[in-house]
């Protein structure tokens, strides 16, 4: 596990961070794969989010929008999204 410290108004904020991959299933390539604060997936059951030391989960996905942190979030058409440890594994259909 990595922190993240940053200096905001003279107090210090602990970010916690896991490792983030999103893998494209045609190419076999990564579309995405950074430490990260918090996604927020298409659940087929509604949207859900991941934080650090997520309990493991294994989801299917809808089409939606991945949202990562403060980036432009990813499009896919479905997709499969595992936890495990501190890791998130995302395979997707863009």
């Amino acid at each position: 596990m990595r922190d993240e410290r940053t200096l905001d108004s003279n107090v210090w904020i602990c970010l916690k961070m896991f490792k983030t991959s999103i893998i494209d299933i045609k190419t076999a390539e990564f579309i995405f794969h950074e430490m990260t604060t918090s996604v927020i997936l298409p659940g087929e059951e509604g949207e859900f989010s991941i934080l650090d030391f997520h309990q493991p989960i294994i989801s299917c996905l809808k089409e939606g929008m991945i949202k990562i942190d403060e980036r432009e979030p990813i499009f896919i058409k479905r997709g499969i999204a595992a936890v495990k440890g501190n890791e998130l594994s995302i395979l997707v259909e863009e």
